[in-house]
């Protein structure tokens, strides 16, 4: 599948999932807001205090990062290829009063933004919906400012590789994938919840991950496994299949090296300022 299909196919997949909410369309609840920087960044990566920071929440409408981010006083900027997601931001940032700007487009086209326009790029786990991954990175260093930070999250490819439903032949979980970079992985039941049902999702081995951030110019400084399993639920379920096989990766990493990329041509489109 090329990079326009995959976008194409996406987008609709996404804006069905919002209209639905559909699993891991989360938008903020009323608790959520009670400390709204540590449900954003519960490992305290951006630091203490992100009043006045320049923040591009990429790939992440659905409004939960944007607003909460927004509600601790950073400059926010969100950026999804979904206008249905978009659309979840606006109404929680008008409900509670807060600024913020939203673009659409795809995570690997940033044009629409200037050099060094940030001092950090948040992305929840996204990176899967393109076939590959360097002109991601690639755009985002772009973008930040030096010592600039990319926070992200990534499906891990161990778990891409396996099969949902426990094998009690293997007394386990079965690969089923190749690994193969920007593998198209194939087509998963709602009934598999560490994929997306009815998107295109694409297999993408560490290598490309992490030494793809490198090349880019970034120094990874951290990197965990967020906890999600537990091997006494029941086999088959998220938590089960998480307690054998990770589900994500969280990453942190700096922009430390002057960059000479240069932005690639646009598809994105600006939808507008939302109480700005």
């Amino acid at each position: 599948m090329h990079r326009a299909e995959a976008l194409d196919h996406n987008r609709r997949a996404w804006d069905f999932r919002a209209r639905i909410r559909a699993p891991y369309v989360d938008t903020a609840s009323e608790s959520d807001f009670q400390d709204p920087l540590r449900t954003a960044c519960p490992r305290g990566w951006l630091g203490p205090d992100v009043r006045g920071m320049k923040i591009l929440c990429l790939a992440a409408g659905g409004g939960r990062h944007g607003p909460l981010l927004a509600a601790a006083q950073a400059d926010v900027t969100v950026l999804d290829l979904s206008p249905e997601m978009l659309a979840l931001d606006r109404q929680v940032s008008a409900r509670r009063n807060l600024s913020l700007r939203v673009f659409e487009g795809s995570m690997d086209d940033l044009s629409c933004f200037e050099n060094g326009s940030f001092d950090a790029v948040f992305q929840p786990v996204s990176s899967c919906y393109l076939p590959k991954l360097d002109r991601l990175f690639a755009e985002v260093a772009r973008v930040l400012k030096a010592g600039g930070l990319y926070l992200s999250q990534h499906k891990q490819p161990s778990c891409l590789q396996a099969g949902s439903a426990w094998d009690e032949r293997a007394g386990g979980y079965v690969v089923k994938t190749h690994s193969v970079a920007g593998m198209p992985l194939p087509a998963e039941g709602p009934e598999a919840l560490h994929r997306e049902a009815g998107t295109s999702e694409f297999l993408h081995r560490l290598q490309d991950i992490l030494g793809g951030i490198c090349r880019a110019g970034m120094v990874i400084e951290a990197a965990v496994e967020p906890r999600r399993g537990h091997p006494d639920f029941p086999k088959g379920s998220f938590e089960h299949r998480s307690s054998y096989l990770p589900p994500f990766l969280a990453l942190k990493a700096r922009r430390v090296l002057n960059s000479a990329l240069s932005p690639h041509g646009s598809d994105s489109t600006e939808l507008g300022k939302v109480n700005d």
